[in-house]
C-alpha cells in the first residue's frame, strides 16, 4: 500500500516539476543495502548484540524468580524483619532488570544508538554515491522509494527557501548567523582561556 502511494506522489511530483524543468529520480535503499555486504556484515553484529543483551536480561529475571520462588517457600519460618529483606532484595533485583531493559531496548536506548552507529558508514557510502549520480545525471530531487513516507536523499540547495520563510515570518538570518558565529569563536576561546587559567594556577 505505501509503496502504491509513493507511486502516485511520484507521478504527481513528476507532473510540477516537468513544468518547471526540474529533474528527480527514487532510488530504493532497501534494496541497496540487501545487496552490500558491509550491510550483511552489520545486520550480523546488531544481531550478536541483541541476542547477548537478550540473554543477559534473562538471566537476570531467572535469578529474580529464583529468589520469588524461595521467598515463597520459605516465608512461613522468616520473622517479619527477615521477610522485609529478602522482598526489599527481590524488589531491587526487579527493578535492576527493568532499567537494564530500558536502558538497552527502550526508546533511544543502547541498541537504538549502536544500530545508527553500525549503519552510518553504510548510508554514507549511499549519500555520496547518490550525490555523484545526481552531478551526473543532473537531477535536482533523490526521493528513497524504501521509506514509508516520502523521504528526500537529495535536493539541489538552490530549490531551498527556507531563509526566505524565516524572513516573511521577521526572523533575522543574518543576525542568526552571526550569533552562530559568535557561538563558535567563544567556544574556541574557552579552552584556551582554560589553559590558561591552569598555567596561572600552577605558577
Amino acid at each position: 500500500m505505501n509503496k502504491q502511494i509513493f507511486l502516485l506522489i511520484l507521478v504527481f511530483f513528476s507532473a510540477c516539476m516537468s513544468s518547471f524543468g526540474q529533474k528527480f529520480g527514487y532510488i530504493d535503499t532497501e534494496y541497496i543495502t540487501s545487496k552490500m555486504p558491509e550491510y550483511q556484515k552489520a545486520q550480523e553484529d546488531i544481531e550478536k548484540l541483541t541476542t547477548k543483551w537478550v540473554k543477559e536480561i534473562s538471566e537476570k529475571n531467572e535469578e529474580v524468580a529464583k529468589l520469588e520462588k524461595a521467598y515463597r517457600a520459605e516465608e512461613v519460618l522468616l520473622t517479619e524483619e527477615m521477610r522485609q529483606q529478602r522482598f526489599r532484595t527481590i524488589a531491587d533485583k526487579d527493578k535492576e532488570v527493568k532499567e537494564l531493559q530500558n536502558r538497552v531496548f527502550g526508546l533511544n536506548g543502547e541498541l537504538f544508538k549502536k544500530k545508527q552507529e553500525i549503519m552510518r558508514p553504510i548510508l554514507d557510502q549511499i549519500v555520496k554515491a547518490t550525490e555523484k549520480i545526481v552531478k551526473l545525471k543532473r537531477l535536482d530531487f533523490i526521493f528513497d522509494k524504501a521509506s514509508d513516507s516520502l523521504v528526500m536523499i537529495y535536493t539541489n540547495p538552490t530549490h531551498d527557501y527556507t531563509d526566505y520563510v524565516m524572513e516573511e515570518l521577521g526572523i533575522s538570518v543574518e543576525q542568526l548567523k552571526e550569533k552562530e558565529k559568535e557561538e563558535q569563536n567563544n567556544a574556541k576561546e574557552e579552552p584556551a582561556g582554560n589553559s590558561k587559567a591552569k598555567t596561572n594556577k600552577k605558577n
